[in-house]
């Protein structure tokens, strides 16, 4: 499905990191992976202010809505589902964890690209990714 205009961008936008808010919610609430449950906490924190973001971006800049029409950008490559019920152990996890911080990664700093000629919604979309960034080097470092 194509992302064709502000809106569609931002309403993906929220639904990945509703995405991510369930993942780090099951995650955390996992006995076997409590020796990580501050980082996945941490995370889950970080996913409920990304939504409240993505919805006051959307909010502030209604009005840019209908004007910039974008082209040749889809959900499909943003798409990797990740069920926290399938790790078996903390590597599992961890890798689950990865593929979405990563998935989040390219979709805002290409959503960023895609939406420059709206220069505050784009800052706030790369602002969002960097924090993706460090949840994946705080990931890598484990």
């Amino acid at each position: 499905m194509p992302l064709i205009n502000f809106g569609s961008i931002m309403n993906f936008a929220e639904e990945l990191e509703k995405q991510d808010e369930a993942f780090y919610a099951a995650a955390a609430a996992n006995p076997t992976f409590v020796e990580h449950k501050d980082l996945f906490e941490q995370c889950l924190k970080d996913a409920r202010k990304n939504i409240k973001n993505v919805q006051r971006v959307r909010r502030e800049n209604v009005t840019e809505m209908i004007l910039e029409k974008i082209n040749d950008f889809t959900r499909a490559p943003y798409c990797e589902e990740v069920d926290p019920a399938d790790a078996k152990d903390i590597s599992e996890i961890m890798d689950s964890a990865r593929c979405l911080e990563k998935r989040a990664e390219r979709y805002y700093t290409d959503a960023a690209v895609k939406i420059k000629a709206l220069s505050e919604v784009s800052r706030a979309l790369k602002t969002i990714g960097k924090k993706h960034t460090a949840h994946l080097r705080k990931l890598d470092t484990l």
